[in-house]
């Protein structure tokens, strides 16, 4: 499945690079008007992707007409020199895009895309930033729906009493899902201390696939790529590398420094040991690195299968045509693969996190005589 989208991912690159390169009037034969070479106006497929699943301080929702839907989000940074200071996305807008001596790093600075401030020499230097961006509403957005799903399932548990019915609809669902992620990864995989971390992993599975899921819906308050961000991945695999170390047990870390092996692959030069303990960093980066890159791969794949019928428009009315029935088509599969992959990585994520904290539960096993 992951070479088949990598390919994918690769091909509509490529094709959206050569329609982009492609005249309005191709096929024929005549030059361009140096009018109309002028006033088109190609489709921005890098603009489009990337501002997408991009962060930003502003929220994109809509056009209507000549009319901009957006949320502009609060910025909030310390300047080393002027200070905390607090204001609205908009303010840049409206003052030419500088405000407070705070603007937008434009394309090419190493801070593209973020907010920085200017010294005296008239260098970029980044303030103390905890501004409001549009991943992080979409991250407090998801995170509150999950809460009020999670406070709803138990609010029924708690009218009935354990030798009631079954529960039915949405709370049935909800113990199916629970049961399922609970029973066959968690108690298999962690051992019999599996109770201590079922609330960390838990939790991981269900915040990555409502995140997974509120990426897919196109309008607000979807559509934020959320676990396409790297912090944000980060930040979860650093949760599960808190997991595994701090409550791993004697046997795990003399494992690390000493294992079971020859001892001149421990001295004088200690080799195995070493690493063992670079492992420790390889783990929670192969989780980072993998829900990370699927997420945003999707995102880019179904961006661009869109752009297509936007760079054709100019193409005559058959290739246009075909190219937008194939766009469609493709999205829907897309969706529907997309779909399956937000499960899959929320338990993927939460099966490998709970084996390397079932690895770090281990006791010694004595050896039978």
């Amino acid at each position: 499945m992951k070479r088949l989208r990598t390919l994918l991912i690769g091909t509509l690159l490529a094709v959206a690079g050569v329609l982009q390169g492609v005249p309005a009037n191709a096929g024929t034969g005549s030059a361009p008007a140096p009018e109309a070479t002028e006033e088109s106006n190609p489709v921005d497929v890098k603009g489009i992707v990337f501002g997408h699943i991009g962060d930003g301080y502003e929220w994109h929702i809509t056009d209507i007409g000549d009319t901009h839907v957006t949320i502009h989000l609060p910025i909030i940074v310390y300047s080393s020199t002027t200070g905390w200071h607090a204001f609205l996305s908009s303010r840049l807008e409206e003052n030419g895009g500088t405000y407070e001596g705070f603007s937008i790093a434009p394309a090419g600075s190493p801070y593209e895309g973020k907010l920085v401030e200017h010294d005296a020499a008239g260098n970029e230097v980044r303030p103390f930033d905890i501004s409001i961006t549009k991943v992080t509403l979409s991250l407090f957005i998801n995170s509150l729906l999950l809460v009020l799903i999670v406070l709803g399932v138990a609010r029924w548990y708690r009218k009935h009493p354990k030798e009631s019915a079954a529960p039915g609809g949405f709370v049935g669902f909800m113990e199916m899902f629970i049961m399922m992620v609970n029973d066959d990864v968690i108690k298999g995989c962690v051992g019999p201390n599996y109770r201590k971390f079922a609330p960390y992993l838990l939790t991981a599975f269900f915040f990555i696939f409502i995140n997974n899921l509120m990426g897919l819906i196109p309008i607000f308050p979807g559509g934020a790529s959320v676990t396409g961000n790297i912090a944000v991945t980060f930040v979860l695999a650093l949760c599960t590398f808190l997991a595994v170390n701090l409550f791993g047990t004697k046997h795990y870390w003399k494992d690390i420094f000493w294992p079971d092996v020859p001892w001149w692959l421990k001295v004088p030069v200690p080799m195995m040991p070493f690493i063992e303990l670079f492992g420790i960093f390889t783990k929670p980066f192969a989780l980072m690195i993998r829900l990370f890159a699927n997420m945003l791969a999707g995102h880019m794949a179904m961006l661009i299968l869109t752009c297509l019928v936007f760079i054709s428009a100019s193409m005559g009315p058959a290739l246009n045509g075909s190219l937008t029935v194939a766009s469609v088509l493709f999205n829907i599969f897309m969706n529907a693969l997309e779909l399956l992959v937000a499960f899959i990585q929320a338990y993927v994520f939460t099966m490998l996190s709970a084996v390397f904290i079932g690895l770090a539960q281990e006791h010694k096993v004595e050896k039978a005589e």
